[in-house]
């Protein structure tokens, strides 16, 4: 059954192709300043500084193509499917464990940390894919990987099968990696949409 609906997400991709950025009122989000990263990603970086290493001879943002789309689909469908989740309590004993879950299970950032892993096999740049820090829906801490394109950034979550962009994920952003050093945490604007699109919600 997995591998008929694996089958089925994959011969519709085309169909799911973001409109271009121009078409967008706000594609890419608003960085501020320099925070403090979390705990959880400066524990993992002193456990794995090879994951922590940014290439700065890579671009920033990826290009969109219809293969790369392909790609960000199959990857997030694939390890959302794969892995089990399981809060950092029950897997680890402590509240706050950041790991690539090679045990088969994790949190929402363990699958965003593999995610991320996997797209850098592919050949993605490192300063494109962006560990990122949100409130859900309900207000509680959750994180995701950002990839910033040339068609905007995009959202990968362990909590849904599509990938949209930030705005349309109804999530308050916290803050992310810098672009410009991975070590480094920015402030991000707060909003989950653009105050254009939030104004014309509201109508």
């Amino acid at each position: 059954m997995r591998a008929l609906l694996y089958l089925l997400a994959v011969s519709l991709w085309a169909f799911a192709f973001p409109a271009s950025a121009e078409n967008v009122t706000q594609p890419f989000m608003n960085v501020g300043s320099v925070t403090v990263p979390p705990a959880g990603w400066t524990n993992f970086c002193e456990r794995n500084p090879e994951e922590c290493v940014p290439q700065v001879s890579h671009p920033h943002k990826m290009a969109m193509t219809r293969n790369n789309w392909r790609t960000l689909e199959e990857v997030n469908w694939w390890i959302n499917d794969s892995l089990t989740p399981v809060s950092d309590m029950v897997h680890w004993g402590v509240v706050e464990h950041w790991d690539l879950p090679t045990d088969g299970k994790g949190d929402c950032e363990d699958f965003a940390l593999l995610k991320r892993k996997i797209l850098l096999n592919y050949g993605w740049p490192i300063e494109a894919l962006l560990i990122t820090v949100v409130r859900d829906l309900k207000g509680d801490g959750h994180a995701v990987l950002t990839v910033s394109t040339t068609m905007g950034d995009f959202v990968l979550d362990n909590r849904r099968s599509s990938i949209l962009y930030w705005f349309q994920t109804g999530y308050t952003f916290v803050k992310r990696q810098s672009q410009s050093d991975l070590l480094v945490w920015e402030r991000l604007d707060g909003n989950s949409k653009p105050a254009a699109v939030a104004a014309a919600e509201a109508k």
